[in-house]
């Protein structure tokens, strides 16, 4: 399934990098930007996350909640939390079912190799559950500024 702008959120529950159950539906009464990352501590993964830490404040400051999804493990998100002071919720879907829902699960061309797998992408969904904003191939150094500024229209 892949979700589109106007569609309700597919709800889910997934433990964060304490093991914690979070569900999206838990979240209603706020803004939302979920979005889904191949790999802890890669590269573009680790510069997308830490660009969403260092506009954390911007963040906060619209109300918003960050989840971070991606088919790590709880240990390897706490680990990836710890090691780069990362202030947001990451949710480990070892399983891809949740990356499946939100069409950030499938096949990807990669330096002229296809592979099935995660693709870097992210749904902002408004406070009532609709999602307002979808973007397909998110770019990891571009993704905090583009999705900051899809937030300031919502507000």
């Amino acid at each position: 399934m892949n979700v589109a702008a106007g569609d309700t959120a597919p709800d889910f529950e997934l433990p964060d990098q304490d093991g914690n159950p979070v569900s999206l539906s838990s979240l209603r009464g706020q803004p939302v930007l979920l979005y889904f990352y191949p790999r802890d501590e890669t590269p573009g993964c680790t510069i997308q996350a830490q660009h969403i830490r260092d506009s954390w404040s911007d963040f906060t400051d619209a109300g918003v909640a960050v989840l971070g999804v991606s088919p790590d493990t709880v240990d390897s998100h706490r680990s990836f939390c710890d090691n780069h002071d990362l202030p947001h919720t990451l949710l480990a879907d070892p399983d891809h079912e949740v990356m499946e829902a939100y069409g950030a699960w499938g096949e990807k061309t990669l330096y002229g190799r296809t592979s099935i797998g995660p693709i870097r992408s992210s749904v902002l969904i408004d406070a009532e559950g609709t999602v307002v904003k979808v973007w397909k191939r998110a770019q990891a150094k571009a993704h905090a500024e583009r999705a900051l500024k899809a937030i300031s229209q919502l507000l």
